[in-house]
Order: structure tokens, then sequence, then C-alpha cells
């Protein structure tokens, strides 16, 4: 049995010290507490239980990183597997998924790459909704993540049977859901979006005449529909990371740097996105800061994507708005824990295991090719753009 420095057996989940079982699923549940959280209101109470225990976490060595860095890409090669990760993940999650010739990028990007990719099995290092969207697309392969209990508020906080019901007391209006969604609400829908083509959707979609409604998160869809002065009806939903972001504090901060552009995703609170120099998606805020002459930015979305920032921008200095206390000293940790557990234990775990250690998506045939129909138009628009 091949067992990594400090005693940790990949294969069965345990270590031979007194440290505790490793974690090569997560539920979804407060991970501190062990409580499942099914609406929204806990899902916001997980995150704050996150924030606060931020940071307290038993590192690995560098010794034990490489271990499993070496073993991964050993992996991947043996199982024509490919990573695809998000820009939240981990730094070191989202190093390995380049260094072995996979993609770090926004949902949109990772749903085309993995597509077309020639690989046989996609490794998915994101949410759950990910997951599912690269088997919609590549019915053919066989996707695993780190883990399936890695969701969305955003997903969560709009089931199947209330969505259905919402769209059917307004059957006037053009159904747009935001990719963050589960493959049977992008599946009711007649479009799926992201934030990067957020705008230009709803601006096409209201040159037609066309009335929308738009699910889940609220705040995104009325940052749409103040850009294009359309009809957009929203469902009530918003993302838990994001929404923890404080105007005062984001102000308090740029007074203490005023050379400082604020970068922020268009899930925040309207009265953070006020105070943006640039709004806009995952991929959209790293071209901001590598193309303005701004030395210092403070940036209010999840701390992952400072990854790709620095990577692209390494004179620069990034710095996390706020998501706690007040005044330009106070703390953030922005991070969604869901992202988070996405690690090089539970990817390993997945790799070595034949089946996965349970961990494959799996999405209904039906339900896949219904769900498929307003994806392809998402890609198809999102190329139509390119041109």
């Amino acid at each position: 049995m091949i067992r990594p420095p400090g005693g940790i057996n990949i294969l069965d989940g345990h270590r031979d010290s007194d440290e505790g079982p490793i974690r090569t699923d997560c539920r979804l549940s407060d991970p501190h507490t062990g409580r499942r959280c099914d609406m929204s209101a806990q899902a916001k109470e997980l995150v704050r239980a996150h924030l606060a225990h931020a940071g307290g976490e038993q590192e690995m060595t560098l010794e034990q990183r490489e271990f499993y860095r070496e073993r991964i890409k050993e992996k991947l090669q043996a199982r024509d597997a490919v990573m695809v990760a998000h820009y939240y993940t981990d730094p070191e999650i989202q190093a390995l998924a380049e260094e072995t010739g996979g993609c770090v990028a926004d949902s949109l990007e990772m749903a085309r790459f993995g597509k077309e990719h020639p690989a046989s099995t996609l490794i998915v290092a994101g949410v759950r909704f990910m997951g599912e969207t690269a088997k919609i697309l590549s019915p053919e392969k066989r996707v695993f993540m780190p883990t399936l209990e890695a969701t969305c508020s955003l997903d969560i906080g709009c089931p199947e049977d209330e969505f259905a019901a919402f769209c059917e007391q307004h059957p006037d209006r053009t159904v747009v859901v935001y990719a963050n969604t589960s493959a049977a609400v992008k599946a009711r829908a007649d479009w799926v979006v992201t934030s990067s083509i957020a705008v230009e959707l709803i601006e096409y979609l209201d040159q037609r005449g066309e009335k929308i409604l738009w699910a889940p998160d609220q705040h995104l869809g009325a940052y749409v529909r103040d850009k294009t002065g359309a009809d957009v009806l929203c469902w009530d939903g918003a993302c838990i990371v994001h929404e923890e972001f404080k105007a005062r504090g984001v102000e308090d901060l740029k007074a203490a740097h005023p050379g400082a552009a604020v970068l922020v995703h268009p899930e925040s609170p309207a009265s953070v996105v006020a105070i943006a120099d640039v709004v806009g998606s995952t991929s959209q805020l790293i071209k901001a800061a590598t193309e303005m002459p701004n030395d210092t930015f403070i940036v209010a979305t999840d701390k992952g994507i400072f990854y790709k920032m620095q990577q692209l921008a390494p004179e620069k200095t990034f710095i996390e708005a706020p998501t706690a206390g007040s005044g330009a000293t106070c703390r953030s940790c922005a991070h969604c824990p869901w992202m988070a557990m996405n690690g090089l234990e539970n990817t390993l775990a997945v790799l070595q295991d034949e089946n996965g250690c349970g961990q494959e998506i799996f999405v209904d045939p039906d339900l896949a090719r219904r769900a498929m129909v307003p994806l392809d138009r998402m890609l198809d628009f999102g190329k139509s753009l390119k041109r």
C-alpha cells in the first residue's frame, strides 16, 4: 500500500497518526458542526461558520503536497483523464490542472473545454453544477469530481419544483437561468447563461421584444436589468459568498489605498457594485486586472481568483474586499466553503479507485437531452460574440 509522508492511507481514507480521518468525500454540511444544510438560510450559516474558522485547518507539509501532486499526475495519465478547474478552487488545484494539460477557467470555458478535449475522463474541480454540465455536454465521457457534495447556494436555493411553479405563473416570459443551477432547472429553461455573457444575451433577447424570467441570482439579475433596461423578473436567490461583501468596508479600504481600482463580481450586492471601477465575470475581472494601469486592486469575489491574477500580473497587488467588520482593517475570508472541498487528497482518492470512490456524475439521459438545448444555445451565443 502506498502512503504519502505523514502516514495518510489514501486507499481507506485514514491516518496512521492521531490526527483523525481524512475526508475523501464531503457532505453538504457545515464542516465544523456536521449539520446538513438544505436551504438558503442554512447555507448562509454554513459560509459564516466557514469564515469564522478559516485558517484553522492543519496544512500539509511541502513533502506531502509534492507526493500528492506527483501521484495525481501519474493517475491522470493512466486514466486518460484531464482536470478542469474553476478560478475559485485552491491555487494548488489550479496549478495542477494547468501543469497536466487541463484547464483553469470560468464555468463557460470549463464546459467548452471539457466537451472539446479528447480525454475519455474528466475530473471537474469546482461545484456540482459544473460536473453536471460537463456530463450533459459530454455524455460519452466519465465525469468525476473530488466530491459530489461541493454544491452552490444558488443551486440549492432554486429547487426544481418551486422553480417550475414560478415559471408556470409567468408563461409569457423567456426563461433564462444562470449556469449555477441543477440539470433539472436547466432543462426547464429556454436559455442558460454565465455572468460573462449575461448582459449581451439579455440585450439580444430584449431587442427581440422578449420579457425575461431570470433565476436564480437576484443581484446579477438586477445588474443585468439596470445595464440593459430589459423587463427582467428575478427569482429570489443569492450567492452566500458574494452577499457577504460590505460596501462600507470597501469604501474604507479604498480610502486607505486611493490609487486602487475596485473589481466587483455582479453577484455582489448593489451597494458594492455601485462603487466598482469594473463589474464583470471572473474572466472579465482577470482581464481588467491585467490591462488597467493601476498597480493595486481591491477585489470583491472569491479569493481563489488571485492565483490567476497574480500569475498574469505578478507586479501588481491584489487586496481582498472585506466580508466582516468595519474600517480599512476589517477581515476578509472570501472563499466558498464548497469550492474549498476540492483538495489534493480527495482528487487522488477518486483517481485511484476505478469507480471514483462513488464521486462520479450521472445525469438521466432524458433530462440531459432537455438541458442540452439551452446549454447549446449558450455555447453558440458565446461563440458568436467572439467572431
